[in-house]
């Protein structure tokens, strides 16, 4: 776990590390939100880079046989 330090100016920097894992470039959307004593930085995407990434994806479910 890499640790950062808050500015002055309550300001972060996102380790290359990280970056380069999650794919975040220079002028990127980042949606930020808290949850249970924690803040969470996810990577908005565009939809263009989103088309095609449930290719494969298992789309078969177990019924009841009364919710047929």
């Amino acid at each position: 776990m890499t640790a950062v330090t808050v500015s002055p100016k309550f300001q972060v920097v996102i380790p290359k590390e990280v970056r380069d894992s999650m794919g975040i470039v220079s002028g990127q959307k980042i949606q930020m939100l808290t949850y249970h004593n924690r803040i969470e930085l996810i990577p908005i995407k565009p939809m263009k880079k989103l088309k095609g990434f449930l290719k494969g994806i298992d789309t078969e479910v177990q019924r009841d046989k009364d919710r047929v």
